[in-house]
């Protein structure tokens, strides 16, 4: 089972974060109470590492990466350009095949994000059966999900710029 006493990501030592790093949380209104949970500990370990963030709503978790896609293309040649997008939503299976199809979407979308865009997305995403789990999810057995998608957030970013400093030096 996936607990966070499995893990090391909380363990932070990656190099240094880059400077004035942006990340956009781009999240669902559905579920809002869970979601909203998961932002707050997003923003908190964002905050508390000076990273800038933005927040975008979409309607639904189908909507986010779409709502990424054209955050990126509005802003990636500006100031605000984001050096990753974190994704939070919360689809909780009901009775139809519905669940599958959400989590199905959202996950094939967020992979071609990070196949296309030269910046991360990171996966927030709580898919479970009941309002039970997620509540497991946002500070108890399983831990803090939008924790964890925010520390990714800045290790991805931290490797990201690491690689395009190798890339310039091998030139």
């Amino acid at each position: 089972m996936a607990e966070i006493s499995n893990s090391r990501l909380y363990n932070f030592d990656t190099g240094i974060l880059k400077q004035n790093a942006c990340v956009v949380i781009v999240r669902t209104e559905w579920n809002a109470a869970i979601v909203d949970k998961l932002d707050e500990g997003c923003t908190r370990i964002l905050a508390k590492n000076h990273v800038k963030y933005r927040v975008v709503n979409v309607p639904g978790a189908f909507e986010i990466p779409f709502g990424i896609k054209s955050y990126w293309n509005q802003h990636s040649a500006t100031e605000d350009q984001p050096d990753a997008f974190v994704a939070l939503a919360c689809i909780i299976k009901g009775g139809t095949p519905h669940f599958d199809y959400v989590c199905k979407g959202i996950t094939d979308g967020i992979v071609h994000l990070n196949l296309s865009l030269p910046v991360p997305t990171i996966f927030g995403v709580l898919t479970v059966d009941s309002i039970e789990q997620a509540e497991e999810r946002i500070g108890g057995v399983h831990g803090h999900k939008g924790e964890e998608a925010a520390i990714t957030a800045l290790k991805m970013i931290t490797l990201n710029q690491t690689v395009k400093i190798k890339d310039e030096s091998s030139r």
